[in-house]
């Protein structure tokens, strides 16, 4: 009887989110390890989601539609599952897990919930504003790619449209009915307050994480990966993760073309909207020293994301702010020197040179990139002393451990009682610029 008291009494987060684990998108795989990091941290965890739908159809791995496994419930409602790449086939795949979510987030019951809304769907928040004027919901926005500035910037919709202006609109009406709002960066809390003006006290940084016991340092000469591909003997930069629009790929092919007749591989892992134009781009290009392979199983990490000498962490310019690359935690993990494709002004740069955990290059300039490979590649010593920095920095910064606890304390800050909630707390900050 204690101990289902103890359980009652327990505060319930509620993750909602259109991909979780097994599908292989990278949100679904770290909201998997936040949620059972959660259920660690003595919080009640239920996760809301679809069947797997992110990659093409020959990685949908099967799973229930409701288990319990480590602590944490996952239910995962009956959806469309079109192809992303295809604005159509995404846009009936969004609508109907939202329509089913819609549904359940009015009739839910249970009065010790905190509801976590992702950007995943990018408008998923509204859905807790909306129930939050019927009837007790207090939620907490989970920031990964701010919209509608990433559809402005790939240019789906024109700066200063109609779509463009009531999308604000909402944004700033369910961020500041939010109990509390976490974003990735600095640039993205900025961004949050000056647009929508959210009290900066409400919004907290708190970085992604890698999973420290799967990807741990390893020699190349020993990655079964780099033994299957003939990675061992060329120095070799490799990109793992989503072959997006958000990243900078014609930089990097650019170098590889530089540098196609010396002792250099450059390897490509993923897919994406982006995907088709890259193998394009190496036929065209005729990069023989560049290899595009698709997504790794999970299991399979420890040996390709070691099997490089550097890796190469990427986002476009213009994009950091409303977008940060989950991949960076994953190359720290694996202590490999980390090779920074961004602006100069960028906060990822920052975090890399102050840790000496790897090397930058400004995005556009094909032929810098070209020659900071060639400095890695002449000497190697520096290069695997930043790889050893890179899994230090990591270790002090970015583990599931540390980023749970700072979850954990936002979500309890979010629940009425525990924290003011968004009918007290009166006015909010003005913008400093209104965005809408």
């Amino acid at each position: 009887m204690a101990t289902d008291q103890h359980t009652n009494d327990r505060l319930r987060v509620v993750i909602l989110n259109q991909y979780y684990a097994p599908d292989v998108a990278s949100t679904g795989q770290l909201l998997h390890e936040l949620a059972h990091e959660l259920a660690r941290q003595d919080l009640d965890v239920k996760v809301i989601t679809c069947r797997p739908s992110y990659g093409p159809p020959e990685t949908w791995k099967p799973c229930p539609r409701h288990e319990v496994s480590g602590g944490v419930e996952v239910r995962r409602m009956l959806s469309t599952r079109f192809s992303k790449d295809n604005l159509i086939g995404r846009l009936t795949n969004i609508a109907t897990f939202l329509g089913n979510l819609s549904v359940r987030m009015l009739f839910s019951r249970g009065r010790r919930n905190v509801f976590l809304y992702t950007s995943n769907p990018p408008f998923l928040a509204i859905i807790g504003a909306l129930v939050s004027l019927i009837r007790h919901h207090k939620y907490v926005v989970l920031l990964h790619d701010a919209y509608p500035d990433v559809a402005v910037w790939v240019g789906k919709i024109k700066s200063g449209s109609l779509i463009e202006r009531v999308w604000h609109r909402v944004n700033r009406f369910f961020y500041r009915r939010a109990e509390q709002t976490i974003v990735l960066c600095e640039a993205a809390k900025r961004l949050v307050c000056d647009h929508y003006g959210v009290d900066p006290s409400r919004v907290h940084v708190v970085h992604n994480w890698a999973n420290a016991d799967l990807l741990k340092p390893k020699p190349k000469h020993e990655s079964t990966f780099a033994q299957e591909h003939g990675l061992v003997e060329p120095f070799t930069v490799l990109y793992s993760g989503n072959i997006g629009l958000y990243y900078d790929f014609d930089t990097a092919l650019g170098a590889a073309e530089i540098l196609k007749n010396e002792n250099f591989r450059l390897v490509i892992i993923g897919g994406g909207g982006r995907k088709q134009w890259v193998a394009d781009e190496i036929k065209r290009r005729s990069l023989t020293n560049t290899l595009l392979l698709p997504y790794q199983p999970y299991e399979k990490l420890p040996e390709s994301l070691t099997a490089c000498d550097a890796s190469l962490v990427t986002i476009a310019k213009g994009i950091e702010g409303i977008s940060f690359p989950s991949k960076l935690y994953s190359t720290l993990s694996v202590g490999r020197a980390v090779l920074a494709l961004a602006e100069p002004e960028s906060e990822m740069r920052r975090m890399i040179e102050d840790n000496d955990a790897g090397r930058f290059s400004a995005v556009g300039d094909p032929e810098a990139l070209a020659q900071v490979i060639r400095e890695m590649m002449a000497d190697p010593a520096r290069c695997e002393r930043q790889g050893r920095n890179a899994r230090a920095f990591f270790e002090r910064e970015f583990t599931i451990a540390a980023a749970g606890a700072k979850y954990a304390r936002v979500l309890r800050d979010a629940y009425p009682g525990e924290g003011q909630s968004a009918e007290s707390r009166g006015a909010v900050a003005e913008p400093q610029a209104d965005a809408a």
